[in-house]
């Protein structure tokens, strides 16, 4: 079975980007917002436990998903031809 590259890089990048999105407006809902680094502030330059913050970890978060996924996707799909070449061939 292969991976459609696009699509999967598309909803790593939907899930990843959403997840980052509301999990600080959890944080926010009911530790209030504050401007303390954390780990994720770390990676994503920019981001804090804001309103604010919460955007610049969507758009960052959706565009380290999408490359994540791409690449995922893709060496899936290259390993998996690999191996049915191999499977096919009688190799180990």
């Amino acid at each position: 079975m292969r991976l459609n590259v696009k699509a999967f890089g598309l909803t790593c990048a939907l899930v990843w980007g959403a997840a980052i999105f509301v999990l600080t407006w959890w944080i926010m809902a009911f530790e209030g917002a504050t401007k303390e680094a954390t780990f994720i502030g770390r990676v994503y330059r920019g981001y804090s436990i804001t309103p604010l913050g919460s955007l610049i970890g969507l758009v960052e978060a959706f565009v380290d998903g999408l490359i994540g996924g791409l690449i995922f996707a893709w060496l899936y799909n290259w390993l998996t031809e690999k191996l049915k070449k191999i499977e096919s061939t009688g190799q180990e």
